[in-house]
């Protein structure tokens, strides 16, 4: 059984930033990012919504499917997996950040 894990609403205090994805948009999305993944253990994501609005979906049971709007950002724990939707035209980028 898959249990949900809260997404942290902060990066810890010691996290720090190493590196970026480049911008997507609606049309420009790697096929990763749509399928489910997870990040590397000891990484933190920042998903950064700058225009539009995507789906973050953890599966479940049961299924957690998030709305990130326009000056939105989640915060996604090592090793969590997850992917996005896309619903229309976005605009976005994911930080890395390790401890």
């Amino acid at each position: 059984m898959t249990m949900h894990t809260l997404l942290p609403r902060a990066l810890p205090p010691a996290a720090r930033h190493y590196s970026s994805s480049p911008h997507f948009t609606e049309v420009r999305v790697p096929e990763k990012l749509t399928s489910l993944h997870r990040t590397k253990p000891g990484v933190w994501g920042r998903l950064v919504v700058e225009q539009g609005t995507l789906r973050f979906i953890e599966p479940g049971p049961p299924e957690r499917d998030l709305a990130v709007s326009e000056g939105e950002a989640i915060i996604i724990a090592p090793e969590l997996l997850h992917r996005v939707a896309i619903t229309g035209p976005v605009y976005f980028l994911i930080e890395f950040y390790r401890e």
